[in-house]
């Protein structure tokens, strides 16, 4: 098992999923005090599962096609042109 690319995957998925909208949403399943928080936290558990799931398979697709140095420079464009756009707003 690659050890490296397992926490590199951790923890940029962690960093990027806290404080966005679906820790919010799940903030505020959780902060209702009728509800069970086990189900709360199995169901926000499974359905990062199945996006995380769906952008495995997406990535996998979409490199049969397209070369690993172009998927890098859309993706790093892609980030900068976002950035930019931010603080530009």
């Amino acid at each position: 098992m690659d050890w490296k690319l397992l926490g590199a995957v951790f923890g940029t998925v962690f960093i990027a999923e806290l404080g966005d909208k679906t820790q919010l949403a799940t903030l505020l399943f959780a902060a209702d005090r009728e509800v069970n928080k086990w189900l709360v936290f199995i169901g926000a558990s499974l359905a990062l599962i199945a996006t995380s799931a769906l952008g495995v398979l997406g990535g996998t697709l979409i490199a049969q096609h397209v070369s690993e140095r172009m998927l890098n420079t859309i993706a790093g464009t892609g980030f900068i042109v976002i950035g930019i756009w931010t603080l530009m707003r």
